[in-house]
This record gives structure tokens, C-alpha cells and sequence, in this order.
């Protein structure tokens, strides 16, 4: 029988609920340790009604030394409730954090609507909060109305007194929920957006500065900027007033709680101990709830937190870890494929529809924007919104373990990404180096001897994003890294648009070798040269394909079909 959905819980809040435990060890370490808050008010009406009263040396010490005692169990209770929820908040960081960055990383490849570069930073917060003093607040709060009934015991007027500053703190809480959580959605979110807004931009530093787009960019940066600064400043002067206001009663609290006290006393009706002990219970009463408002801005900063990282976990699930298949042997199928991009009315790819014998070496040409680099991300499955078969061996190609198909699979992207390391270590795809394999594919894509030149060879550091590596040396890495560990399924993006003839006559060594070791290519190209190691010829055109079959085949319709002669790179134009 299945759970109705109003009774599931998210992945998040199934993960808090895991550490129930933990919040009733908290729960029963707080009952104690405002048990023992009564400790003080004791202690004075002691002090006060029967040690001043009978001048007894030895009544004052024994009622000390039994305080002190308390205060001990006190502070211990106080530590260990601390400890528990420290420990508490960092195991639920490190079951939650691989899954945060799995989910995060997923995003980024799917474009969700989400914002996955804040979902550290929200599981800092939601951290954070489960071990601070907000959390205290929410266990001790309870404790408000038994502070208050041991007021009543002491003198009913003081009692009402208590409780008519409990509902007006109550109320002013209730006062800043309503109208701050929505200012301070609103302020979070455009501070977000003008420091993603300039991160994004900051990106192309070198276009900014060499055609002096700095000023501009600057100008639209300030009108988000002053946006957000706007409306954080209107909510912290709200936060702030409500704060303000708060202390005010606070402070009108004990002044008029040990004025009504000393009135009882003069009238009669309270000793001068009950006064000192039910203006110190008022204190403790009150004091959950101003911690409560004190603490609220980063009450809604975490329900934020948490809304938004429980939405990124329920759109990317976690994969089933058992989907692990045999090696492919780098047969590709694909029946009816549409891809699509968001704020794209039409499909960028329409109905594609081929077959790719395990071993084949298709070239894919086409004009700029036909859907040539979609495709190569279809074949790879990381395009996000696909519709129709994409299948690796004959079996979807998501639901495959990308960590399991990952190492049979070479991918090299029109615009090359290296990663902080060394040379060694991008070439490895940042796994365990293994000199052999990388040695084996610098060598397959003609890098050996080039990197042999480098001050430390393999070793050398390239910098962030392959920095201080030239254009052609980048993509000749990622063609080495597309091809370490000899994968079934290779699928090159151009890749031979920053290379010199050098370069290419590399290339097109490295792919005869891997046609001859039986691997799958499709090779995005536009020089004539890559089309002369290839087995088909596939030719797209606005998102369709127009010609696809045996190389020669292709070009000899392509010749039949033009009123004069012209090379199969003339057919079409140049991507």
C-alpha cells in the first residue's frame, strides 16, 4: 500500500527526521537545564526570607554550596545540548553534501529554472541554524508558560503582569513573521542577482577590458545593485524597528515588574525575596521570545534556504546506484530525437532518426546553427530537454551510472574546459593518474613530445582553466583526455578549429588509430581533411538531416544534385 503523498516527506525533511534522536536529547538536556533556571529563584527567596531572617552563617553556606552545585549540572546540561547539536549539524552536512553537489552539478548541466550556485551556501545556512542559538530559542520557548504559572504561585497580579508581556512580545513576533519574510525573500534575491549577474560577466574580463565595456558593464551592474541595496535596507530598518521595540518592553518589563513588586511589599502582600525571584522569573519567561525575534531574520534566511535546496533535491533525484551495465561497445541509435532549449520556440534538433554501427567514423557537417553541437551533446546524454530514444547498445543512454559510463565515453567540446592541475592530471579527467594511459594518449593525439618541452613536463601546471596554455594546446589536451583509457564512444566538437596543420595531421592520425582500434567516432568538422577518414557522412540542416549514409555515397548525391561541380565541404557551409 502506498503512503498517501500528503503524509511523504521531502528528501530534506527526511534527512532532518533521521536525526529525531539527537533533537530528543536536546529536547530533554533543555528541560533540564531550565529546570534548573528556578535554581536562582530559589536561591534569593532562601536568601532573602530565611537567612537574612534567622542570620544563619551555616543555612547561607549549605543553600550556596547546593546552588553552585546546580549551576554545575546546569552548565553541563548547557554544553552537552551544544555538543549534541555541533555534532548533529555536521553529520547532517556530510550526508547531505555529496548529494547537494550531485544535485548542484546536474542542475548546471540542465539549465534548470534553480539556482544551483547557492546550494552550498544554503546547506551552510541550514547548518548553521540547527547549531545556533536559534534553535535554543525554539526549545526553551515552551518554557514561558511554566516560568509564568510559577509567578502566579508568588502573586497573582504579577502573574497577569508576566502574562501580558508574553503576549505582547508574542504579538510583536507574530508582528515581524507577517511583515518581514516577504521583504527579506525579496532582498536576498536581488542581492543573488546582481552578484550572479557580475560573476557572469566577470568571466569575459579580457573582451571588457580590451574594448573598453567596463564602464557599461559597470552602469548595469549599479541599477541591480542599488536595487538590492534598496530593499535590504528597507527590511533592515523594519527588522531593526520590530528589534527596537522589542527591547523597549523588555526593559519596561523589569522596571515595572520590580516596581509593582516593591508596591506588593510595601502593602504587605510579598516579601522583599518573592519581589527579587518574580522579577527574575519575568526575565526568564520573556526571554525565549526576544530571542525568538532577535533571531528571526535568520529564521526566514533559513526557510528560504531550506525551500529553495529541498526544490533542487526533488527536481534532480538522486540516481539509482545499482544501474551499473556491461562495457559498451559504442553502438548508437537514436529514433525520433527533439531537443529543445529554453525561451526557444522551435527545437533546435526535429526528429532525428540514425543508426551507428559499433567501430563507424561518421563526419557530421552542416551550417552554423543546424543543431550540430546539440547533437553531439544528445549522443553523450548531458542535452537537458530530449524527447525520443537515445540509446547506447541498444539501452537509453540515461540509465546508464554516469560514473560507470563516463570512462567509456570521450567528449571534446567546441570550446574546450581544462581544470586547475597539472597536465597529467586533465589529461586523467582528474582521477588517479595512471602514466601509462596518460603517456599513451598524449601520444595517440601527437602531444607527447610538446609536452615533453614544458618546464616540468607532465607535471606542469596550466592554471585556472588551462590559462596559460594557448588555444591549440588546450584543445590537443582535450582531445588527449577525450581519449584516455581508450573509451568505446568518442564524439569531437570541432576539433580541430584552433589547430595548426600540424595540429590536424595529428588529429586525423589520432583518428585512424582509433578506427582501427574499433572505436565509435562522430567528428563535428567542416575541413575537407576529417571527411577523408570517415566511414558515413551525415549532413544536418535546420535541426533535420538532409544527407546520411556511406561517405562516398553522400558526396556522389551531393554531386548529382548541383547544377555545377563543387567538393563536399561546398555543399553546405562552412559551421
Amino acid at each position: 500500500m502506498k503512503t498517501p503523498s500528503f503524509f511523504r516527506r521531502s528528501e530534506l525533511t527526511s534527512t532532518l527526521w533521521a536525526f529525531r534522536q539527537e533533537f530528543l536529547i536536546v529536547g530533554v538536556l533543555s528541560f533540564l537545564t531550565n529546570l534548573l533556571m528556578l535554581a536562582p529563584t530559589i536561591y534569593m527567596l532562601q536568601v532573602f526570607d530565611r537567612v537574612l531572617s534567622s542570620g544563619s552563617e551555616l543555612t547561607l553556606v549549605a543553600v550556596s554550596l547546593i546552588t553552585l552545585f546546580l549551576f554545575g549540572v546546569m552548565a553541563l546540561s548547557e554544553w552537552m545540548r551544544s555538543r549534541v547539536l555541533v555534532r548533529a549539524g555536521m553529520q547532517f552536512d556530510d550526508q547531505l553534501s555529496t548529494r547537494v553537489f550531485n544535485a548542484s552539478f546536474e542542475a548546471y548541466l540542465g539549465q534548470s529554472s534553480t539556482n544551483p550556485s547557492r546550494a552550498f551556501s544554503d546547506l551552510i545556512q541550514i547548518r548553521q541554524f540547527l547549531t545556533g542559538n536559534g534553535i535554543f530559542a525554539l526549545f526553551d520557548a515552551p518554557w514561558a508558560p511554566i516560568y509564568i504559572a510559577v509567578t502566579f504561585f508568588l502573586h497573582p497580579w504579577l502573574g497577569v503582569l508576566s502574562l501580558v508581556f508574553a503576549v505582547v512580545q508574542a504579538a510583536l513576533a507574530w508582528f515581524g513573521h507577517r511583515h518581514t519574510v516577504a521583504p527579506a525573500e525579496d532582498a536576498n534575491a536581488a542581492v543573488t542577482d546582481s552578484t550572479n549577474y557580475l560573476q557572469s560577466k566577470l568571466r569575459n574580463s579580457e573582451v571588457l577590458e580590451s574594448m573598453g565595456m567596463v564602464g557599461n558593464l559597470l552602469g548595469r551592474w549599479d541599477q541591480k545593485y542599488q536595487i538590492a541595496l534598496a530593499k535590504n535596507a528597507s527590511t533592515l530598518s523594519l527588522t531593526h524597528r520590530v528589534t527596537a521595540v522589542s527591547k523597549f518592553i523588555r526593559y519596561t518589563q523589569q522596571s515595572l515588574s520590580l516596581g509593582a513588586g516593591a508596591l506588593l511589599v510595601i502593602d504587605g502582600q510579598l516579601s522583599p525575596g518573592a519581589m527579587i525571584a518574580a522579577n527574575v522569573l519575568m526575565g526568564r519567561a520573556l526571554a525565549p521570545i526576544d530571542q525568538l525575534v532577535g533571531t528571526w531574520r535568520g529564521f526566514v534566511t533559513t526557510r528560504s534556504a531550506f525551500d529553495r535546496l529541498e526544490k533542487l533535491l526533488t527536481e534532480f533525484p538522486e540516481r539509482d546506484p545499482a544501474l551499473s551495465r556491461v562495457a559498451p561497445t559504442g553502438e548508437v541509435t537514436l529514433r525520433g530525437v527533439v531537443a529543445n532549449a529554453l525561451g526557444r520556440t522551435t527545437p533546435i534538433l526535429k526528429g532525428i532518426s540514425f543508426a551507428v554501427p559499433a567501430g563507424t567514423v561518421v563526419a557530421v557537417l552542416g551550417p552554423s546553427g543546424s543543431g550540430k553541437s546539440t547533437l553531439a551533446r544528445v549522443i553523450v546524454g548531458i542535452w537537458p530537454d530530449v524527447t525520443g530514444d537515445v540509446l547506447l547498445d541498444g539501452l537509453p543512454i540515461s540509465g546508464w551510472n554516469r560514473m560507470d559510463l563516463g570512462p567509456h565515453i570521450g567528449y571534446l567540446p567546441q570550446d574546450v574546459e581544462l581544470f586547475e592541475g597539472s597536465i597529467a592530471e586533465n589529461i586523467a579527467r582528474l582521477g588517479d593518474v595512471d602514466p601509462t594511459k596518460v603517456i599513451e594518449a598524449a601520444r595517440s593525439a601527437g602531444l607527447h613530445e610538446m609536452i615533453l618541452r614544458f618546464p616540468k613536463g607532465y607535471d606542469t601546471p596550466i592554471g585556472e582553466a588551462g590559462g596559460l596554455l594557448s588555444g591549440g594546446q588546450r584543445q590537443r589536451i582535450g582531445l588527449a583526455r577525450a581519449i584516455y583509457g581508450n573509451p568505446a564512444l568518442i564524439v569531437l566538437d570541432e576539433p580541430n578549429a584552433n589547430l595548426d596543420d600540424a595540429g590536424e595531421t595529428a588529429l586525423l592520425r589520432t583518428v585512424a588509430e582509433l578506427k582501427a582500434k574499433g572505436k565509435t567516432v562522430l567528428l563535428i568538422t567542416h575541413r575537407p581533411g576529417a571527411i577523408a577518414v570517415a566511414d558515413r557522412l551525415m549532413i544536418l540542416r535546420d535541426g533535420e538531416i538532409v544527407a546520411n549514409g556511406p561517405r562516398d555515397a553522400v558526396i556522389a548525391a551531393l554531386r548529382s544534385t548541383t547544377a555545377s561541380v563543387e567538393t563536399p565541404t561546398s555543399a553546405v557551409q562552412p559551421a
